[in-house]
């Protein structure tokens, strides 16, 4: 595992800390099970204060990148089948909200698709 932080950057330390490993997780560079270094290590080896490389660590658990097992450490966890799981959740939630606002299909579906041009930019 590579990481390279910018302190000049625009992105503070433990976001980018976050989008390398997330990024290397998804492309391959770090297998599902690999087993990351412990937060202290970590943050030693980046000249990092270990509560930037927690932070960090957390998100990355929250979006389902990584996991946390215990003394056993964290690992790069299967992260297609988690975010595949959350955002199925995220969708039925919507649909629920959206009946109970009386939306058409159609209004929900328009809403989407401006949320998505929105974060995507439009194509």
């Amino acid at each position: 595992m590579t990481l390279k932080i910018h302190i000049d950057g625009s992105a503070p330390p433990y976001e980018q800390v976050r989008v390398q490993i997330s990024e290397q997780a998804r492309a391959g560079a770090l297998p599902v099970g690999y087993r990351l270094p412990t937060v202290r290590g970590l943050a030693e080896s980046l000249g990092l204060a270990a509560n930037t490389v927690a932070k960090a660590y957390r998100a990355l658990e929250s979006d389902g990148v990584i996991e946390t097992r215990g003394r056993n450490g964290t690992f790069v966890a299967a992260a297609g089948s988690a975010a595949e799981r959350e955002l199925a959740s995220a969708a039925q939630a919507y649909v629920e909200r959206a009946r109970r606002l009386g939306l058409t299909e159609g209004d929900a579906l328009a809403a989407v698709r401006d949320a998505l041009r929105a974060a995507y930019g439009e194509d």
